[in-house]
């Protein structure tokens, strides 16, 4: 039974001020308002239902797992997780191991101090105390880096925004133990998922570090496939259809390997085995959503193929009932809503269309992610679909003035200005249409038009 001790003001401020020198999930200031928690601990819970990692890597998820329950209020399922990570890390690390559980009792503590159950928490609190004393004269390096490749997971796991956080965790773990696979595998991981383009080999620091992740993980046959779709990118299809056919063999049926086939092959190989690929990665984990995505652009880009012939309308019915499946299973999930959005327009859904574009909108804004492309994409639809013009020429400006740089940024001045050409060559003196090159020129601060005229002007917009 647990003891539900009162505290005094003056014991209740000391105990605080203990709790907030941990470090664990509580302290590291991951915000429920920066991810969708219940996508989130769907994510986590189908990673423990597939078993995948090992025994250290589920302790983490358990560890996650709770921190997730206790924000959503669930304080006993919470407590029943950071048992499991304690068992689980145990049954790995063998019982001599609480140099390894520093973040778990730091989760125990705090939890036990919201459930007001504060005898326990003391409890850990000492328990933590002993453990720092005890391993700061043999390895304090070891305790350290223990805590910060534990802490770039966690913060890698639960939020899109962390991702420079995390980034620099697994870097400064790797300075103080650059052998550990562990942590070259999380700094390989975050810096595939972070890096932008490249313009050569020698630029990427997400295929060096790949490379140093497989030398201390050669079993690993996620890196394989990273390692393999960065290879593609520099067109190096050799050595990179080596690594896929290898994972494959060593891990045939593993979903989360066989997703990163599908996706390889899609981009660079045969359309139709990644859908034989893909599908049979469902069989084992049917609420999937990246799998489901996966499916949908299979079956786009067969549509595409397709385009004037009888087949094309079915693959577009099978892209549009996978996007529609990838949604419901992650209702945050920007990317899949905005090809659903445009999917529906092609097929001449254009309510179901508007409506998922809408909610797009207000989850990107919501999320702060991504806000700049659908404001293109909707103003595209709004345009070519809806015929709305004017309401087109919002979305295009909004798209513009969030960035006038970027790629999405430049096509939206492209499409303002061959709708401010086409108004004036039926009228040469149209106001809207020297609004929106006035507009585009505050914004870019390039020239749109001269004094010469419309001869000019048209030749300028038409390029």
């Amino acid at each position: 039974m647990f003891r539900h001790v009162k505290t005094s003001c003056t014991e209740d401020k000391l105990l605080t001020t203990e709790l907030t020198k941990q470090e664990c999930h509580f302290t590291w200031n991951m915000n429920k308002k920066d991810t969708n928690i219940t996508d989130h601990l769907i994510k986590l819970e189908d990673n423990l239902d597939l078993g995948l990692g090992d025994k250290a890597g589920t302790a983490r998820t358990h560890n996650s797992v709770a921190y997730v329950k206790y924000l959503l209020g669930s304080y006993k399922e919470a407590l029943t997780n950071l048992k499991k990570s304690v068992e689980l890390t145990k049954d790995f690390y063998g019982d001599n191991c609480d140099e390894k559980l520093i973040v778990t009792y730091g989760n125990f503590a705090w939890l036990h101090f919201h459930m007001t159950q504060y005898a326990e928490c003391k409890s850990y609190l000492e328990k933590l105390k002993d453990i720092k004393e005890k391993n700061s004269a043999v390895s304090p390096s070891a305790l350290h880096t223990q805590v910060l490749g534990e802490k770039a997971w966690a913060l890698f796991k639960f939020s899109r925004k962390y991702y420079s956080r995390a980034r620099e965790c697994f870097k400064k773990a790797l300075e103080l133990e650059p052998e550990d696979g562990e942590w070259n595998a999380g700094y390989a991981i975050v810096l595939y998922r972070t890096e932008t383009k490249c313009a050569s080999l020698e630029d990427s620091s997400a295929l060096k570090q790949l490379r140093r992740a497989m030398e201390t993980n050669p079993d690993n046959d996620e890196l394989k496939l990273l390692l393999a779709l960065k290879l593609a990118e520099f067109k190096l299809f050799h050595e990179a259809e080596d690594l896929v056919e290898r994972a494959l063999e060593m891990s045939p049926d593993s979903p989360r390997v066989i997703r990163y086939v599908g996706k390889y092959l899609r981009n660079y190989g045969s359309v139709d085995r990644s859908i034989s690929l893909l599908k049979r990665a469902l069989d084992v984990s049917p609420n999937s959503a990246f799998i489901h995505h996966q499916l949908a652009l299979c079956y786009k880009q067969k549509k595409e193929k397709f385009r004037k012939q009888p087949e094309s309308q079915t693959f577009c019915h099978l892209s549009i009932s996978h996007f529609e499946k990838a949604i419901t299973l992650k209702s945050g999930f920007i990317i899949a809503m905005t090809q659903l959005a445009i999917l529906y327009g092609e097929d001449g859904q254009i309510d179901q269309a508007d409506e998922v574009f809408q909610t797009a909108l207000f989850t990107a804004k919501e999320k702060m992610e991504g806000v700049q492309a659908l404001n293109l994409y909707y103003g595209e639809f709004l345009q070519y679909r809806k015929r709305d013009k004017h309401q087109a020429i919002k979305y295009y400006k909004d798209c513009l003035k969030m960035n006038p740089g970027t790629l999405d940024g430049k096509k939206s001045a492209k499409n303002l200005r061959k709708i401010a050409n086409k108004r004036l060559s039926y009228n040469i003196n149209d106001t809207m249409a020297f609004e929106i090159l006035e507009f585009i020129k505050q914004v870019t601060g390039k020239k749109q038009f001269t004094a010469d005229g419309c001869e000019h002007l048209l030749e300028s917009t038409s390029s």
